[in-house]
């Protein structure tokens, strides 16, 4: 019942604002010629005029774009948001109508508003855009090849690198609830997947580690120690930069590099026991 009424209240909100905006004059050629000039001067009132009679042309754009799933008044708004912003760039000097130049900005606010409400995860626009010449792309080369194609075929094809495509790719994908039935054992996801937030051992590995690289440095002098304790987020977590670490210690930024190249030098050739120990 609900449902119902929500959508006797958008029709009811839509045909008021029909009735409205009908009330509103259309503009010639001339008349837009001289809104724009007023607009470029700063005159906020021909802006809105300029806005208000074309709300009708936003309306007519956004019939074509209906869907079920999206009601037609929520279009409509994002179609003039497309439109405000046609009115900030229109130049009459382009010679073209501002019906014609509108067009596109009204057409694209709507095209990402319907890709955005269908996407659990909304995408940057130009990484949707991305993804229209992948999969344009794929579609391409599966009839040029008679196969599916490779992601180095298709990053070749739009002139991206692998890790971009890929990556793209894999924020298109829908997400999985983990309470979903796996298909192996009839189970959740949830049970298929380790759980990493408690691993004691790994703490315990760390620690060790961290001791064992400690040990290592009481083999290097105390400037070269305290350098790559600094360099190395010994301290609070933090690496801190050359520069940063010159200034505490009275030196350039540039014998600091040079300390710390010899101190790790000096670490290698003892750095025997702590590989064993690592298992490398």
């Amino acid at each position: 019942m609900k449902t119902i009424a929500d959508s006797t209240d958008r029709e009811d909100t839509l045909k008021a604002y029909y009735a409205k905006i009908k009330l509103i004059p259309l503009l010639t050629a001339e008349e837009e010629g001289d809104l724009s000039r007023r607009i470029r001067a700063g005159e906020e009132a021909a802006r809105q005029r300029l806005i208000e009679s074309n709300l009708r042309l936003v309306v007519k754009i956004a019939r074509t774009f209906a869907t079920s799933d999206v009601p037609l008044i929520d279009l409509i708004q994002e179609g003039n948001m497309g439109l405000i912003r046609a009115a900030e760039k229109f130049d009459d000097r382009r010679n073209v109508r501002f019906s014609t130049y509108a067009s596109w900005w009204i057409k694209q606010a709507i095209t990402r508003s319907l890709v955005n409400s269908r996407r659990s995860i909304r995408l940057p626009h130009r990484k949707e855009e991305l993804l229209k010449k992948i999969q344009k792309s794929y579609n391409g080369l599966m009839q040029t090849l008679g196969r599916e194609p490779t992601i180095s075929e298709i990053s070749k094809d739009v002139g991206r690198p692998d890790c971009l495509v890929t990556r793209v790719l894999e924020l298109s994908s829908a997400p999985v609830s983990l309470d979903c039935e796996s298909s192996e054992d009839s189970g959740r996801f949830m049970d298929v997947f380790e759980d990493y937030t408690y691993s004691p051992d790994s703490g315990l590995m760390k620690e060790c580690i961290r001791q064992k690289a400690l040990e290592m440095l009481e083999l290097l002098m105390e400037k070269e120690r305290q350098i790559l304790m600094y360099r190395f987020e010994f301290f609070n977590g933090r690496k801190y930069t050359l520069k940063t670490i010159g200034d505490r210690m009275g030196i350039s930024p540039e014998t600091v590099r040079q300390i710390e190249k010899r101190a790790i030098r000096k670490l290698r050739e003892e750095s025997g026991e702590l590989m064993e120990f690592v298992g490398v």
